[in-house]
């Protein structure tokens, strides 16, 4: 027996695993990590899954479809031609894609011939585009061809254009044409890089996060366990993919699994075609994060959600009254998951699970996560949420690229700094309190999570979204909450009033927002975050914003 026999073999045994442990607790106690000293996943499992395999492996709706056995012999095409063309092992490829059937063609082929895959949103600008180039150092650049126009791409070695053509640009549609067989270049060391991810930036400067042929591959074990895939399952995700969520949902977690994957043009996922898409009854698992969900509760979900087992949400904090009105109207739960470019899921609510749904759950198999005072290793019930290392999680980054950033991301134990703080419930699973940095002290000491806050207020049915961040009140610091309101709400007194009153009514004096501002809309990341930084920042004008009677001691 070969090596990648035993590699895909002990993969595939800790898969199964995780496919027949219902128990969270029990899966915990029996799942190891698989280690193989070398391991292509495109090679090593999906060539191996997709042998004679004439079920669907991907459906991009409104385009077409493939099975598993013709994506891999396409996949092999394609690395053939990308080799053809100079991309070779190790070499960087910065990605500009949306969500068609070239983009998978392309992934695996790029795991295949063992390339870097650097991807960048199609939407970002000329000149943050070249500043991330030239961050990676890229050599190659495969583009949709909706914005290769004014593509900054000059010194790159190969330039692809996928979907159309452009003067000094390959067109990827010759690769139909090519027959030279894909034959590899040796063994995959475990530890090459494979994935170089920005970080969404929601706080501060996007960090490039380096992932390994193991760490998304055989880490996203634990993110299809969290999502509760299994064979046959019909999974539908949300995501571009240059958002870490892709990689997730929608090509090592369905895949893992031997799930269909199924994906829409970000153009096309508007609510109405999502809705008409699930309520087809034949996707069975739904992955969104929380604003694709309430813009889906907007329409009203007439008829329910038929045919889906799984309704998962990633990305943002969940708040409960997404998963309330969701379990009205289509009778499913939504469920929360967390994890982080750096890392796979590390801990979620599965769909057995006793948890609150809009909790971070428990964590899931292979992750070991503690809690501590911040600054410290000390065990704490409430602070900064670490991943212990100990015993070295395969699903963790190899690092970040950059050496600066590398500085700060561990606790002095060497613990993984997640940079998020949370709390021990007394079920033993963990309540997401918000990014530390955002957390501040204000009036009276008291210390601030704006997520708390924001939890309670969105419960008022003015509110459809909102964001808390400290202001200046003379020499200290208060909340304050921009919020968009829902259909039918005025942007009056009354209105605030009627947020203020609600927010008395839930949350300790300390702790009230002093001032609300009414927005139509409130800035995002490129992967749908709200942006806090930009929010801070956000001009403040006394005239339109509305103040909260401040309570009798501090008046």
């Amino acid at each position: 027996m070969s090596g990648q026999d035993d590699a895909y073999l002990e993969f595939r045994a800790a898969r199964d695993l995780l496919l027949h442990a219902k128990d969270q607790d029990a899966a915990r106690k029996a799942f190891r990590w698989p280690r193989p000293r070398q391991f292509n996943w495109a090679i090593d499992w999906f060539d191996r899954i997709a042998e004679g395999n004439d079920r669907v492996a991907l459906r991009i709706v409104g385009q077409s479809e493939l099975t598993f056995q013709e994506l891999s012999r396409r996949a092999d095409q394609v690395a053939s031609w990308l080799l053809s063309q100079g991309v070779r092992r190790g070499e960087v490829v910065m990605l500009l894609m949306d969500n068609r059937i070239e983009l998978w063609e392309l992934m695996l082929a790029l795991i295949k011939i063992r390339a870097v895959v650097a991807p960048a949103f199609i939407s970002i600008s000329s000149e943050e585009l070249r500043t991330r180039i030239g961050r990676v150092r890229a050599q190659h650049v495969i583009a949709d061809h909706r914005i290769v126009p004014g593509l900054p791409a000059d010194g790159l070695q190969t330039k692809i254009i996928v979907g159309g053509q452009h003067e000094g640009w390959v067109d990827f549609a010759a690769s139909a044409e090519h027959e030279g067989d894909f034959v590899p270049e040796g063994p995959t060391e475990a530890d090459e890089p494979l994935f170089y991810y920005f970080t969404s930036g929601s706080t501060s400067r996007p960090k490039l996060v380096v992932h390994t042929h193991v760490s998304y591959a055989i880490g996203h074990l634990a993110s299809m366990y969290w999502n509760g895939l299994e064979p046959g399952d019909v999974h539908l995700n949300v995501s571009a993919p240059a958002w870490a969520k892709y990689p997730w949902s929608s090509l090592f977690g369905p895949w893992n699994a031997e799930a269909t994957v199924v994906s829409m043009d970000s153009a096309d996922a508007t609510p109405q075609r999502l809705l008409e898409v699930l309520q087809a009854g034949t996707i069975t698992s739904f992955c969104a994060p929380p604003s694709t969900w309430r813009a889906l509760i907007r329409t009203g979900l007439p008829g329910g959600l038929p045919g889906l087992r799984h309704a998962v949400s990633v990305g943002e904090p969940l708040m409960g009254d997404v998963v309330a009105q969701v379990r009205t109207l289509a009778g499913v739960t939504v469920r929360n998951g967390f994890g982080q470019s750096e890392v796979t899921a590390m801990a979620g609510v599965t769909a057995a699970s006793p948890a609150d749904p809009i909790s971070m759950g428990y964590p899931l198999p292979g992750y070991e996560l503690v809690v501590v005072r911040p600054g410290t290793d000390e065990p704490a019930q409430e602070g900064e949420l670490c991943l212990d290392l100990a015993n070295e999680p395969v699903g963790m980054m190899r690092g970040y690229l950059d050496p600066e950033d590398n500085a700060t991301s561990h606790t002095a134990g060497g613990r993984y700094r997640t940079g998020d703080l949370a709390r021990w419930d007394s079920d033993g699973s963990l309540v997401y309190l918000g990014r530390r940095k955002d957390v501040f002290e204000g009036l009276d000491g008291a210390l601030i999570a704006p997520l708390e806050l924001e939890h309670v207020l969105v419960l008022h049915p003015a509110v459809a979204e909102l964001s808390v961040v400290p202001v200046s009140e003379g020499t200290a610091l208060v909340p304050k909450a921009y919020v968009v309101l829902c259909a039918g709400w005025n942007a009056s007194r009354a209105t605030a009033e009627a947020l203020f009153a609600h927010l008395r009514a839930h949350l300790p004096a300390p702790k009230l927002i002093r001032f609300l501002e009414f927005v139509d809309d409130l800035p995002r990341t490129e992967s749908g975050k709200v942006q806090r930084e930009a929010v801070r920042v956000l001009r403040r004008s006394r005239d339109v914003e509305f103040a909260a009677t401040p309570p009798a001691n501090q008046a």
